[in-house]
């Protein structure tokens, strides 16, 4: 599928952020996907999604956030993740206008998805979350969560069952107290950076496009017949 490399202004930044728009005219919605604390947007598990993606015609839309752009490894406060992620879905809405909108990110990027569909009104159809974050590892809570309540926009999570960032009761019981507007997928046995274990795995399918698989399901029942804006 072919890319396109983009320059995404974003406001209170030092310089512009890269990023990568994949699409081709097969494409029926576009995915707006931001990338994790400890790597950046051409990150291999960020591409992976991207093409398992592109493969059931999902077009996405990758990009940095400035630290990463500056090479720093300290993340941005939120009020500037929050802005580029804004400043990405404008860069989506110009590059494709014809295409419905959805917003997600692995990790940490998807925790500044969801505060941004908090904070904004989002022209998005809904929100997927790979890896969502829930707590430190080692440290369980769901204090990361408490938000989510906020968010009216229907969501998914994808989460790996090994996942360390994630505890699968806590999350289990955070998503039963946001309702049907959200649901998971568990990925069998992948950890929060999707490895998993091909001995005790019993699903032959590959994880990311299991991933990409349970996505197009979503989209599809948030984008009804996968019609066009």
């Amino acid at each position: 599928m072919p890319v396109t490399p983009l320059r995404i202004a974003v406001p209170g930044a030092e310089q512009t952020v890269s990023g990568d728009l994949t699409r081709d005219r097969a494409s029926t919605r576009l995915l707006v996907l931001a990338h994790g604390a400890g790597a950046g947007y051409r990150h291999a598990s960020m591409l992976a999604i991207s093409e398992a993606l592109a493969r059931r015609g999902v077009g996405t839309l990758r990009f940095n956030f400035p630290f990463t752009e500056a090479g720093r490894r300290r993340v941005d406060g939120q009020a500037l993740s929050v802005a580029t992620i804004l400043a990405a879905l404008d860069a989506a809405g110009a590059a494709a206008p014809d295409l419905p909108l959805f917003l997600g990110g692995h990790s940490y990027g998807g925790r500044m998805a969801s505060h941004a569909a908090v904070e904004h009104s989002l022209p998005v159809r809904g929100l997927v979350f790979f890896s969502f974050p829930l707590h430190p590892a080692r440290k369980p809570g769901v204090e990361r969560a408490a938000h989510l309540r906020d968010v009216y926009l229907p969501m998914l999570f994808l989460t790996g069952t090994r996942d360390a960032l994630a505890r699968r009761d806590l999350l289990e019981d955070v998503l039963a107290g946001l309702g049907a507007r959200a649901r998971v997928h568990w990925l069998e046995t992948a950890d929060h950076g999707y490895r998993v274990l091909k001995r005790t795995r019993t699903r032959d399918q590959d994880v990311f496009d299991e991933m990409a698989e349970a996505t197009v399901t979503f989209m599809d029942l948030a984008s009804p017949a996968g019609g066009r804006l």
